[in-house]
This record gives C-alpha cells, structure tokens and sequence, in this order.
C-alpha cells in the first residue's frame, strides 16, 4: 500500500516537474530539438553549453552527486535560498532515495553565471549504474561537452570511440588544458596558467611594471566561445554526411589564436611583444588618461581625428601644424611628449568635463567604469544586459543576459534558472529515458545515481 501511494506520489511529481520545466524552457530558437549532454565544470565547458542552451538546445548538465559542479561551493558571495532547505519527501518509503544534497550557502553567483538554460542530472560515472545511465543519455544526445583531462572518460567507457559505436551522429566536444596530444597533454589546464604559458601575461600591464593576468578568466571564455563555433560547425556537417565527430578544443590553442597581431608581428617581422599598459604600440594617442576625479580612454586613430582633439578638447589648435604631431607616425615617435600635453589638460578637468568636451567630436572615448557604472550604463540597460529570472528556491535572481541579438527569434526568451544539484534527474530518466518506477528504484539502489526532490 505505502510502495503504491510512493509510485502515485513519484509519477504526480514527475508531471509536476514536467510542467515547470515546460513554462522556462527558451523558446524555439534555432538549436531547438538538439540534446546536449553536458559532462563540464567549472568555466570554459559551462559556458559553451550555456550558450547552447541560449539557443534553444536541451541541455542536461551531469553532476557529481553529492558536489555537483566545483563553482557550487564558489564563494562568497551566494544567492541565500529564501524557502526552507530541501527535505526528503513524506510521502516515499525510501528516505535515501530523496537524500536532500549538500547544505550550501545558497547558490553562489560563479555557479549561476554560466548554468542557466540547463537540467541538472546527479550521476556518478564511477559506479556501473551511473555509466549505464550516460551511455543511455549519450546514444540520444546530438551533442555531448566533456572537459575531462585527455583519456579519463575512455577509462569509464565514455570515450568518443566509445560513445561514436552506440551513436555514429553523436558531436563529441572535448575541451581540455593543452589538447589530447602532444607532450603536455595529460596536464590539467587552468586559465591563469595558461596566460602565461601562452604570452598573454608577458603583453597585460604597465610597461613598467610586472606581467598581471587579465581581469577575467578571458581563455576559459573564449575557448567555450570557439567550442560551442565548432559545434554549430559540426552539426552542419552532420545534417550533410550523417555523421558526428570529435571536437579536440584546448586553453592553449585558443590563446596562442588569441595573440592576433601580436603572434603576426612575431611570425611576420620577429618582432618581440612587451608591455604597453592600455597604450597601443602603434597609435598615438591611444590611451587612458586620469582626470581630476576618475580616469577617461581616448584614442586618435587618424589626423582628422586627432585635429578634433586638439581644437576641441585641448584647445591647442596649433598642435595640429606642430611637426612633432603632424602624421600618426610623427605622434607615436614623439608620444611622450603628447602625452604630456593630454595629461597637462585633462587631469585639471572632471571626468564629466571632459566626457562633455569629448561628445560629439567624433573620437572614439569612454570613462573607465567600476562595475556597478557598467551596468548602470545607460546602453546596457537599453539592450536589456541583464535578466531577472525567478529561482524556485533563491527568489529573483538577477544575471547578465545573451550577447548577440537575433532577428529570428529573441535569445533568452524564456530562461530559466541555473538548477539546483539534481533537480531534474527524475524527470531527465522518465522522459528521456523512458525509466519506469521499478528501473529507476534499481539504478538508485546501486548508487549509480541519486535523486533529488524539492518541495
């Protein structure tokens, strides 16, 4: 009787989560109907399927099932969860097969930043009954995200030979540190590391100063950013051939790519990178300069350019005829003193004096920002930068929406909340699945997977 009312209970909720996850889901955009199965933590791997997710893909984050992903214990700081911590739900005959997971603070802001759009599954890949469950979800995936040190998932029967036997069709992305060959391959990868094994750190800082790391994990970014361009590739290609392939993404790669006319310069010319601060080493001036009360970046990229500036902000109109300054070139050889001049003026000025002086001379300008001027700006706030979405368990919760804008169809229509550790697997096994009640008992039993239930 008590097994019965449990089954009742299971199945009611399963339509219960099946509902809410129908009103959050993005609209049709154009990635809809593919499946990602997310196998990544942390930054690169999340973002990219973030972004596939932003588009409409299905996307079912597998987590470990008593951590979840690493950033979940990242912080402070944390959304605090407004409701009551999960319990195990009255109604089932087993309580650890609704074991509430790990106590957090709340949902930290670095686990939110990239998990929106996604399912949560809890599956440890280490157990026979976790692997049999990804095996499944692979064979029905379009697409499958991995950021495991090269050779790790093979060792679980998760490899991309593995996987490509039971789904020819499958995109298989791997993102690792240093890519799955080659001397440093079985090293782990981490941005940092990787901006100064890879230049950016020798050419980010004052010139005069030591080599720093860029603000941002920008290589972790921009790698998920080249991971998820290759995977819209290879779904193309697939729609021409039929068949998937492995995608081999790594940090180093994509920062070497990065170094731009910096690595040109080198290849090109053997022209060795230094350190410039916000200087350009081939415009002038092209620069921040402070102000009375903050700091303002200007740039003059060619002598039209240039004249404005010198009539209108600096009200130095002779500097325009001077034959230190008379070409860009002339400019950048005589910079120091340019400089000088720039500083002489603007730094008697407030920074709204001189943004007012700077409107509508045709320079490109801009005040150097904190961050919360950045999201009060007034463009951001008109492209509607940031989203507010309803977390069921940590109220509204505020984030920084989709870059690009479509025509098609409105990127982030319809977000839904980064999830809380497991909060789909139920739903995720019966409808993905297609799990009975007596299937999904038997792959709780073996601890392979563990189900989560929210009230």
């Amino acid at each position: 009787m008590l097994a019965a009312v449990a089954r009742r209970s299971t199945r009611r909720h399963a339509r219960v989560l099946r509902r809410a996850h129908s009103t959050q889901t993005p609209g049709d955009g154009p990635l809809s109907g593919i499946r990602v199965l997310d196998l990544t933590r942390v930054l690169a791997g999340p973002y990219c399927t973030m972004l596939l997710g932003d588009l409409g893909a299905s996307v079912i984050k597998v987590e470990h099932p008593l951590r979840g992903d690493d950033t979940r214990a990242w912080g402070p700081p944390f959304a605090p969860y407004t409701r009551p911590a999960p319990t195990p739900s009255s109604s089932s005959s087993s309580s650890s097969l609704y074991s509430p997971p790990p106590e957090f603070p709340g949902e930290s802001a670095y686990y939110l930043c990239v998990n929106r759009n996604k399912q949560s599954v809890a599956v440890d890949m280490k157990r026979e009954e976790g692997r049999k469950v990804l095996v499944e979800l692979a064979k029905r995936a379009d697409v499958l995200v991995e950021n495991y040190v090269p050779g790790k998932l093979a060792e679980y029967g998760l490899g991309y030979d593995d996987l490509r036997r039971v789904n020819p069709r499958l995109v298989y992305a791997s993102i690792t540190g240093y890519g799955s060959t080659g001397p440093y391959s079985g090293r782990p990868g981490y941005d940092v590391i990787i901006e100064a094994e890879a230049g950016l750190m020798h050419i980010t800082g004052e010139a005069s100063g030591a080599p720093v790391k860029v603000g941002v994990a920008v290589t972790d970014i921009l790698t998920g950013v080249h991971t998820q361009g290759a995977i819209m590739a290879a779904l193309i290609a697939r729609a021409r051939t039929g068949q998937g392939q492995h995608i081999d993404a790594s940090l180093l790669q994509t920062q070497v790519a990065m170094l731009a006319n910096i690595g040109a310069n080198y290849l090109v010319g053997g022209m060795e990178a230094r350190r410039w601060g916000t200087r350009h080493p081939s415009i002038a001036p092209y620069q921040v300069f402070p102000t009375r009360d903050g700091s303002v970046c200007l740039g003059a990229g060619n002598d039209r350019q240039f004249a404005q500036l010198a009539c209108k902000v600096l009200q130095r109109p002779e500097l325009t005829t001077d034959r230190r300054f008379l070409t860009n070139k002339d400019r950048v050889a005589n910079r120091l003193e340019l400089v000088d001049i720039i500083n002489e003026k603007l730094s008697s000025m407030s920074t709204d004096q001189v943004l007012s002086l700077l409107d509508g001379c045709g320079l490109p300008y801009g005040p150097v920002n904190n961050i919360e001027q950045t999201f009060e700006h007034p463009q951001v706030v008109a492209r509607g930068m940031v989203r507010v979405v309803e977390h069921p368990w940590a109220g509204p919760v505020k984030m920084v929406g989709p870059a690009v804008e479509y025509s098609g169809f409105e990127a982030g229509a319809g977000m839904h909340p980064p999830p809380m550790l497991g909060e789909h697997t139920e739903l995720v096994l019966r409808d993905v699945l297609g799990y009975d009640d007596k299937q999904i008992e038997q792959a709780v039993r073996g601890e392979g997977i563990k189900l989560y239930r929210y009230k």
